[in-house]
C-alpha cells in the first residue's frame, strides 16, 4: 500500500482491535472492540491497523445523516482470519457499512472524533449538500409520455 497523506478527502485513522472472551449460555465467544483511536497525518505501509477514511461526493447524504445523529460513528469493516479480525475498510457512510453485514464481515463502530466531524462538515461545505431524489412528476401531463402512443 502506498503512503497516504491527509487531504480534503482522505484521513488515515489508526486504532487497535481488542478481543474479550464472553460467555453466551454454554458457549464462549470473542467480543471485539476498538481502542486507542489515533488521527494520523499520513499512513505508512508498515503500520498495522491504520486505514484511510476516504470521503466520496456521492455519499454526502450519508455523511449528513451520520453527522446529524445524536452520536456520529465511523464504521470499521473486518473479516475473520484464523479466529482474528482483520480490518479491511473504514467508512462514515452507514449504508456502505450495512452492505458488508450481509456477507462474512463483522462491522464495528466508534464515535467519530470531533476533528473528523469538522473535516467531514468542511468536505460537505466544499462540495455542497447532495440532494437525493428522482425526477419530478408533473400532475398535469396526461398523455404526454412516451408510452401514451401519441
Amino acid at each position: 500500500m502506498p503512503d497516504l497523506y491527509k487531504n480534503e478527502s482522505i484521513w488515515p485513522i489508526g486504532f487497535r482491535l481488542v478481543s474479550e472472551e464472553k460467555q453466551v449460555g454454554r458457549w464462549s465467544t470473542l467480543s471485539w472492540s476498538i481502542e486507542d483511536v489515533e488521527l494520523h497525518e499520513e499512513q505508512r505501509a508498515a503500520e498495522s491497523h491504520v486505514l484511510p477514511l476516504e470521503l466520496f461526493r456521492d455519499e454526502r447524504s450519508d455523511y449528513r445523516f451520520n453527522l446529524s445523529s445524536r452520536d456520529p460513528h465511523l464504521f470499521i469493516v473486518c473479516e475473520e482470519e484464523n479466529e482474528q479480525l482483520k480490518p479491511v475498510h473504514i467508512t462514515a457512510a452507514q449504508s456502505v457499512a450495512s452492505s458488508y453485514m450481509d456477507g462474512d464481515y463483522q462491522v464495528l463502530h466508534i464515535t467519530t472524533p470531533l476533528p473528523v466531524q469538522a473535516w467531514m462538515e468542511a468536505f460537505i461545505g466544499r462540495h455542497g449538500e447532495l440532494i437525493e431524489g428522482g425526477r419530478k412528476k408533473c400532475k398535469n401531463r396526461k398523455g404526454k409520455g412516451r408510452s401514451s402512443g401519441k
